[in-house]
């Protein structure tokens, strides 16, 4: 049961190693194109299809006969990563080996829909991956196996979702041996600790320069490259709406807002950012020295704050 290109590597696993895989639940294609006309499957039904596997993809599980056709599969076990549907209690009951989540967090911290951001967000120096056997609760049942991964300074949430998709699948198939040999022992989490990590909302991709460049060193990187941390700058044509996707905290001081340089480097409320990755609407993404050339801030020029 999964979604996203995260999980994929997880399904790819589970077939590599010879699992017999009963059929494979995942979101219902949604609309694409210019118009919508086009309904495009998910990562995890595409990847599903070309292993000729059979695919399921219910809006809910509230319906007798959706449930019914699931307990009919008689499957030992389901691996859930990144479904993105909730399984109530009389889905988890179906399967004599339990509902494995694998779960991009080390839990109890980061339970919920955002974890990879928001432990860079946050400025976590390690997370990882945790093998968890679902219950009624958010992300609250008890731990099997984990897998650590280290957050360098400068990783970007799209590295680290790499990262830990690999990690994931990696530690599915341990799970699914351990499982398979009654090895498999799971620990309750840890009562202290527990965080939330609540989808990104519209109000947190803003930039605001009153704030330290450390902290929004992290926010960039934690939003990078979706959905982008912005800034707004006026070219000569308004204010329009300008994405950073990488930047480093360095020294500097100035208003809030204020270009140091044209490398640009912006004041922040407490040492400034040089910003190396940038993107204006409609455009590609640039360096920062692409960026000056067409798009130049000079030393002096302001940046609003919200």
């Amino acid at each position: 049961m999964g979604t996203p290109e995260f999980s994929v590597p997880v399904l790819t696993e589970l077939v590599g190693h010879g699992h017999e895989i009963a059929a494979v639940y995942t979101r219902a294609p949604k609309p694409a194109g210019r118009r919508g006309l086009d309904l495009v499957p998910s990562p995890v039904h595409q990847a599903a299809l070309r292993f000729g596997l059979r695919v399921e993809t219910p809006a809910n599980f509230r319906s007798d006969e959706t449930v019914a056709a699931l307990e009919a599969l008689d499957a030992e076990a389901a691996v859930v990563v990144a479904y993105g549907l909730i399984l109530p209690k009389r889905v988890l009951d179906l399967f004599p080996h339990g509902c494995l989540n694998l779960h991009a967090s080390l839990l109890p911290r980061w339970r919920g829909a955002a974890p990879i951001q928001r432990a860079i967000m946050a400025g976590d120096a390690e997370t990882g991956v945790m093998v968890m056997k679902m219950e009624e609760g958010l992300d609250t049942g008890p731990v099997g196996l984990v897998e650590r991964v280290a957050i360098a300074p400068g990783t970007t949430a799209g590295e680290l979702h790499d990262a830990l998709s690999r990690a994931a699948a990696d530690l599915s198939g341990r799970a699914l041996a351990a499982l398979g040999r009654g090895g498999l022992v799971f620990t309750p989490q840890a009562e202290d600790g527990v965080l939330y990590a609540a989808k990104i909302d519209k109000g947190e991709t803003r930039v605001d320069w009153r704030e330290s460049a450390e902290t929004l060193h992290d926010r960039i990187r934690g939003l990078s490259p979706f959905p982008g941390a912005w800034f707004e700058a006026d070219f000569g044509k308004g204010p329009e709406r300008v994405k950073i996707f990488r930047a480093t905290p360095t020294s500097g001081e100035g208003a809030p807002g204020l270009a140091l340089d044209a490398a640009p480097t912006i004041a922040c409320g407490r040492g400034a950012l040089r910003l190396e990755e940038l993107q204006r609407a409609g455009r590609g993404v640039m360096s920062a020295e692409e960026f000056s050339r067409g798009s130049p801030l000079p030393a002096g020029a302001r940046l609003p704050c919200p």
